[in-house]
């Protein structure tokens, strides 16, 4: 039986009450303050532990660093904002995503990302070329 520990729990709060997924550097600041003394390892140590167990899915862009988030979430997809490096969830699933799989190929499952900038990356980017 795993026992309950402070630093659990700040991980835990952190990566259920988030509507996107997060790094382990991000997850370690946020939950830091709840426990400022926690470290990356015991936030590896929790994530590496709930990845075997099935409650967490590894987000992975090319180039990126490797995100988490909890599972049950529902079939989704993510945004990526290129300028600030946030992650944003994507509800739903884009229609006549299957109408591009050539005949006779089984889809089984597929994700999708999208690459821009969030509204407020857009927003400084309109700012800085107006000034």
């Amino acid at each position: 039986m795993t026992r309950r520990t402070k630093q659990g729990e700040a991980i835990k709060n952190v990566l259920v009450n988030c509507p996107s997924p997060l790094s382990a550097v991000e997850i370690l600041a946020r939950a830091k303050q709840v426990v400022p003394d926690m470290g990356l390892a015991t936030v590896y140590r929790h994530l590496n532990r709930w990845l075997r167990e099935g409650k967490l899915t590894p987000v992975e862009f090319p180039g990126e660093t490797c995100r988490f988030e909890t599972t049950g979430k529902g079939h989704h997809h993510h945004f990526l904002c290129r300028d600030c490096g946030r992650v944003f969830d994507l509800p739903g699933c884009v229609a006549g995503l299957h109408s591009f799989v050539p005949a006779g190929f089984v889809p089984r499952q597929h994700e999708l990302t999208i690459y821009g900038a969030c509204p407020t990356c857009a927003r400084q980017t309109e700012n800085n070329h107006a000034n």
